[in-house]
């Protein structure tokens, strides 16, 4: 996906033009501090509504409703910030690192959703735990893994939506030898290779056969 196919893709879903402004803002933040601290790949730089925005935004459209929104691992801000500046729920953003904590906050403030936003800094395992309706995480870690850490926050009603990469099918069977639950692989709009894994009904417990 091209810079000018991710601004297409995103005005044919009617993005209001004071989003799309507040999300120039949140990139051009973004930018300046890629200089300072290593927030995304520097490869990416020249791509980001392909290759982040629309990555991230993509995830909406497989969320269904929701009020509370979890995203893992937050980093630079995909894709927990876009949801923000897209949807109308509150979103909440864990992250370990001080100094990306700190330009989350920031970011937040500058793209105009400080007030729906929570950044938690810290280890997923100490987050103060409550139930979210939709938990996202992107290149965080393998999905089994990610499961089991953030299953503190989920139950049965809770919309998994994790972006993947080609490993999206062997993560998925990884995960089904210990989790049940209504899983399926939707291909990701900005990568041809990639996928979304997208869950419901998530427990833990072996398979039945």
């Amino acid at each position: 996906m091209t810079e000018e196919e991710a601004r297409d893709w995103l005005s044919a879903r009617n993005v209001p033009r004071e989003t799309l402004d507040s999300i120039g803002r949140f990139l051009a933040f973004l930018k300046v501090e890629a200089s300072q601290q290593n927030l995304i790949a520097a490869s990416t730089i020249g791509s980001l509504w392909a290759r982040h925005v629309v990555d991230s935004a993509q995830l909406l459209e497989h969320a269904g409703s929701w009020a509370s929104w979890l995203d893992l691992g937050s980093g630079a801000g995909f894709p927990g910030l876009i949801v923000a500046l897209l949807g109308e729920g509150r979103v909440t953003l864990i992250e370990s690192r001080a100094k990306r904590v700190a330009f989350l906050r920031e970011a937040a403030s500058i793209a105009g959703v400080a007030d729906r936003v929570t950044v938690i800094g810290g280890r997923v395992e100490t987050a103060p735990r409550q139930r979210y309706d939709v938990i996202s995480a992107r290149a965080f870690a393998p999905l089994p893994k990610l499961l089991e850490l953030a299953a503190p926050f989920a139950d049965r009603r809770t919309r998994w939506v994790l972006p993947k990469g080609k490993s999206a099918g062997e993560e998925l069977e990884a995960a089904r030898a210990s989790w049940q639950g209504a899983f399926r692989l939707v291909p990701s709009v900005t990568d041809s290779e990639a996928a979304i894994i997208v869950a419901e009904g998530v427990t833990p417990g072996k398979r039945r056969r």
